[in-house]
């Protein structure tokens, strides 16, 4: 079965957005970033992954809906 792009690239996005996230805590836990700096980014970074994923689905249904 193979995986679709819609879920593919969003997923590949959110292991990235975990690893910044693990990276950049640091900074947060020493009082270098503010609980909403570090927090806002985050959120607006997983709204910005779901509105990818329903992007992209979208565009697969528009295209598998032309080949037909």
């Amino acid at each position: 079965m193979k995986i679709k792009r819609s879920t593919l690239i969003p997923a590949v996005l959110l292991v990235y957005l975990a690893v910044m996230a693990a990276i950049g805590y640091s900074d947060y836990a020493a009082g270098r970033m503010s609980a909403l700096y570090y927090f806002g980014i985050i959120a607006i970074t997983l709204v910005v992954l779901v509105l990818l994923h329903f992007s992209l689905r979208r565009r697969e249904k528009f295209r598998d809906n032309k080949k037909q």
